[in-house]
């Protein structure tokens, strides 16, 4: 792996840091993680002088100025071979945190500090073991919260979207490495079809960014689809929330317009995270608090991933569109019409017809290509600027020009791994040609 174009330390020798790894929740088991240069030394004065074999649990008793700390497990792990690329070590401690903090204090009358957040994944960065993607997937692996988001996170940090970027960036190299060699021996008789071939991989690049962009499966999966439930005053939206959700979180009365903000619940169907609004019911009114809450539903279906309309039963079907799904409530008093979706919240009726239709919705939603998405704003903008640098180049009149912006769109998909190698780019000209004479 090409090392990354993250500074290391000013003085190039990081501190031995440390953290623990564990939650603060009471627990039998509490890990503390150690890394960098010296540690060896650190783990050793607190084993008595002994390192532990390395990757070997040991059972070791924790001194420092002849103090026991603790009877913990030991782990040696030297670099380059673990998270970080630097020594380290481990030690599970008994999770009281008395024993924590004592620990903590050893650690650092040894020489160690406390970890930044984020700072052992820093490092391993700095040191080539993630890329900037990567390390941004292990921060979302330990954010997921549904079955989607963990298979997601954990396909991007075995490196699937890097890999996406590290193609183009290839594939980018040597359409570089041809027009370079066109602007730099125009008296050499190089072939036609490198020109040619220049400008057809170009545009296939761009084709493949401009899908890429268009993909918004990452992002939804990683924030969540909102579903708003909207409609008339007293249709059971409420009710509806309260239902999906398995809380009394909405107030429910008879007496319509009781709901006069957006309340948002989370719930997972079928691994994906929903965001669930319930809106105050659309109607004209003169309440001004009522009309603000009105207002504010209708900008919360204009920016919904799904919108359940429900509508009453003494309600028109006029006023739908296409994008939303109807269904009629109440159907414990009156049936729905024949082929739309009709619920009673009261009953249950309805409601398992109901989750089904969602669950397709959401999967045509979260459907696409088998090319891993994008799942952040950062790599979607580096992309973007990546394709406009395609699209400059593409519409050069000069040589020159075209050679630029194909070198600014190589930097920003460099940025967004944090690889930026311009040896490689070397290796492709000069490996390219036959031009050493």
């Amino acid at each position: 792996m090409t090392r990354s174009s993250l500074p290391d330390a000013p003085d190039n020798t990081p501190q031995v840091i440390f953290a623990l790894a564990t939650g603060p929740s009471r627990a039998a088991i509490a890990i503390m993680r150690a890394s960098g240069p010296g540690s060896d030394a650190i783990l050793k004065a607190l084993c008595n002088g002994r390192l532990p074999e390395p990757r070997r649990v040991s059972l070791r008793t924790l001194r420092h100025n002849g103090e026991v700390l603790d009877h913990a497990v030991a782990l040696w792990l030297p670099g380059p071979n673990s998270y970080t690329g630097e020594d380290g070590f481990e030690l599970h401690l008994h999770a009281g945190p008395a024993i924590i903090a004592r620990v903590a204090d050893a650690l650092t009358d040894l020489g160690a500090r406390p970890a930044e957040p984020g700072e052992f994944t820093r490092r391993a960065v700095q040191k080539g073991r993630l890329d900037l993607i990567q390390a941004e997937a292990i921060a979302d692996l330990v954010d997921a919260e549904t079955e989607s988001q963990r298979k997601q996170a954990l396909r991007q940090a075995d490196g699937a979207l890097s890999r996406l970027y590290d193609d183009w960036a290839q594939r980018l190299r040597l359409v570089l490495a041809h027009q370079e060699a066109l602007i730099d021996f125009p008296d050499e008789e190089l072939p036609q079809d490198v020109e040619d071939g220049l400008i057809e991989e170009l545009s296939k690049l761009q084709t493949e960014m401009s899908a890429h962009l268009q993909d918004n499966r990452g992002e939804l999966m990683r924030q969540g689809l909102t579903v708003v439930i909207a409609g008339s005053p007293n249709v059971g939206k409420s009710s509806l929330l309260n239902v999906l959700s398995g809380t009394d979180a909405a107030i429910v009365t008879h007496r319509a317009g009781t709901t006069r903000d957006a309340i948002a619940l989370d719930w997972v169907l079928d691994g994906v995270r929903l965001r669930l609004i319930d809106t105050a019911g659309l109607r004209e009114t003169e309440d001004e608090i009522e009309a603000e809450g009105i207002r504010r539903a209708l900008f919360h279906v204009k920016q919904a991933d799904v919108v359940l309309h429900l509508i009453g039963p003494d309600e028109s079907l006029e006023s739908l569109s296409g994008e939303e799904i109807p269904i009629r409530t109440k159907i414990d008093i009156a049936p729905a019409p024949p082929g739309m979706l009709g619920i009673s919240t009261q009953s249950g009726e309805g409601l398992a017809a109901l989750r089904q239709v969602l669950s397709e919705r959401v999967a045509e939603l979260m459907a696409g290509s088998a090319a891993p998405p994008l799942t952040r704003a950062r790599h979607r903008a580096g992309i973007q600027e990546a394709a406009t640098h395609l699209d400059h180049a593409r519409t050069a009149t000069w040589p020159e020009l075209r050679g630029e912006e194909l070198r600014l769109s190589m930097l920003a998909l460099g940025r967004l791994t944090g690889r930026v190698d311009v040896e490689s780019l070397l290796d492709a000209i000069f490996g390219q040609f036959c031009i050493g004479k």
